[in-house]
C-alpha cells in the first residue's frame, strides 16, 4: 500500500530542489565579454621596418700604382683633412739577376755600344758625302751660269745634295736609337736588386678626398699592393642618411617627402626625417623564416637638429616609421572587435546587456586600431575579442 506524500515532506522537498537545480542549469547564462567604449582620439598609419645610417659623401681609396705599401700609421676613427697623406707607395724594386740572366744583360750592353759606334761611323761618312755634294753644287753653280753645263746635270747636283741632307739626318737618328737602346741595356743592367746603389726611390703619396674620418681600412700592414686594389674607405660622418630595406608591396606606398620617425636608436628623443627617394630596383631577401622577399631600398635624410642624432657613425642600427596617413580626431575601436561579414565587416555592440550584431564602414587600419566611417557612434559599448559563443541578441555580461 502507498503512502500519501503530504506524510514524507523530504521528498517533497528533494524534489523541487532538483527541479530548481535542473531549470537553473539548462537556462542560458550570459556570455562574460570584454567591452571597450567607442572614442575619437588621433590616429597614425605607419609602416615599421629596420634601417641602417651610412655615411653619404663615402671614398673608396685604391693604390694608384703597383708597389709597396707602407704601414697605416693611423686607425679606424681618427680624423683626417683634405688633402693630407694618409699613406705613400714605394715602386717594385726590380728583379734579382741570376748569372745567366746577368751574363745575357751584359752581352746586350756590349751589343748596344757596338751598335752605337756602327751608327755614328755611319753618320760620319753620310755626313762626308753630304759636304761633298754641296761643293760640287757651289763649284757647279757658276759653270751653269755660263753656260758650260747643261741645266740637267746641274739639277741632277742638286738633287743629290737634297738626298745627301736627308741621308744625314737619318744616320743622325739612328745614333741617338742607339744611344737610347745602350742607356737601356746599362739601366737594366744597374737597376737589378742587389746590385742598386741608388738612393731612396721615390714614393707615390696617397691623399684625402676630403675632411672626415676613417671608415675601414682593408690592410694596416706594409706589403705589396697592385694598382686597383683597395686600401681604405674615408667619409664624412657629420652628413648621414638612412637606408630601409621594405616589402615591395610597402614601397609602392612611401612618396618622397613623407615624414619619417626613428625610434630605439640609443637616444631619449624621437628623431625625425623625410623620405628622399625610393629606389627604382628591387632585390630578394630572404627572412628569417626562410621565406624569398622582394624588398626595395628607401633612402631618407634627418631633418632633426644634428645635435640630437651627432653621435651616430656609419652602419648604426634605428628603427623606423614611415607616416603613411594622420588625422587628429578620429572614431575608431580596436581592430581586434571587427569580423569579417558578408562582404564587409561587422561588430557586437552591446544594447541592453545584449549583443548586437551591428555592420559598419571601415577607413583606415593601422593593425590594432580601426577607423570606423559609418555604423557607429561615439560611447556608444563594443566587444573587443568575441568569441564563439557571442551571438546575435546573446546576453552578455562586461568584464
Amino acid at each position: 500500500m502507498e503512502l500519501p506524500l503530504n506524510k514524507h515532506p523530504g521528498v517533497i522537498v528533494i524534489s523541487v530542489i532538483i527541479a530548481g537545480l535542473l531549470v537553473w542549469g539548462f537556462w542560458p547564462q550570459p556570455v562574460l565579454v570584454e567591452a571597450v567604449s567607442v572614442s575619437r582620439a588621433p590616429m597614425t598609419v605607419t609602416i615599421e621596418e629596420e634601417g641602417r645610417t651610412r655615411v653619404i659623401e663615402r671614398y673608396v681609396i685604391a693604390a694608384p700604382v703597383d708597389g709597396v705599401a707602407c704601414r697605416i700609421q693611423m686607425n679606424v676613427g681618427d680624423s683626417i683633412e683634405k688633402g693630407q697623406t694618409i699613406l705613400s707607395i714605394t715602386p717594385l724594386e726590380s728583379r734579382v739577376l741570376d748569372p745567366r740572366s746577368r751574363a745575357e744583360a751584359q752581352a746586350r750592353v756590349a751589343a748596344a755600344k757596338s751598335a752605337l759606334e756602327s751608327a755614328r761611323d755611319q753618320a760620319e761618312s753620310v755626313e762626308a758625302a753630304a759636304v761633298f755634294y754641296t761643293s760640287e753644287v757651289k763649284r757647279m753653280q757658276p759653270l751653269f751660269k755660263k753656260g758650260v753645263i747643261s741645266k740637267g746635270a746641274f739639277d741632277k747636283a742638286e738633287m743629290d745634295v737634297l738626298a745627301a741632307n736627308a741621308r744625314l739626318r737619318a744616320s743622325r737618328h739612328a745614333v741617338e736609337v742607339a744611344s737610347y737602346e745602350l742607356q737601356a741595356a746599362q739601366t737594366a743592367l744597374k737597376y737589378s736588386a742587389g746590385t742598386t746603389q741608388a738612393n731612396a726611390q721615390i714614393r707615390v703619396p696617397v691623399i684625402s678626398p676630403i675632411s672626415g674620418k676613417i671608415l675601414k681600412i682593408q690592410r694596416k700592414c706594409e706589403g705589396p699592393v697592385s694598382t686597383g686594389e683597395t686600401l681604405l674607405e674615408v667619409g664624412d660622418t657629420s652628413i648621414l642618411e638612412v637606408e630601409v630595406d621594405v616589402l615591395s608591396a610597402d614601397a609602392v606606398k612611401v612618396k618622397p617627402g613623407m615624414k619619417v620617425l626613428f625610434e630605439r636608436w640609443g637616444g631619449e628623443k624621437q628623431l625625425e626625417g623625410i623620405v628622399r627617394l625610393i629606389e627604382p630596383v628591387g632585390f630578394t631577401k630572404v627572412s628569417a623564416l626562410g621565406v624569398e622577399e622582394q624588398r626595395v631600398l628607401i633612402i631618407v635624410d634627418f631633418t632633426s637638429p644634428h645635435e640630437l642624432w651627432q653621435r651616430l657613425g656609419d652602419g648604426y642600427r634605428v628603427e623606423a616609421r614611415f607616416v603613411l596617413w594622420h588625422q587628429e580626431n578620429v572614431l575608431q575601436v580596436p581592430a581586434s572587435s571587427l569580423f569579417r561579414y558578408e562582404e564587409g565587416y561587422a561588430l557586437f555592440v552591446v544594447e541592453n546587456n545584449r549583443a548586437v550584431r551591428r555592420v559598419v564602414k571601415v577607413g583606415q587600419r593601422n593593425g590594432l586600431i580601426a577607423q570606423i566611417l559609418e555604423g557607429l557612434k561615439e560611447n556608444e559599448i563594443v566587444i573587443n575579442h568575441p568569441s564563439d559563443e557571442v551571438e546575435h541578441g546573446k546576453k552578455v555580461m562586461m568584464m
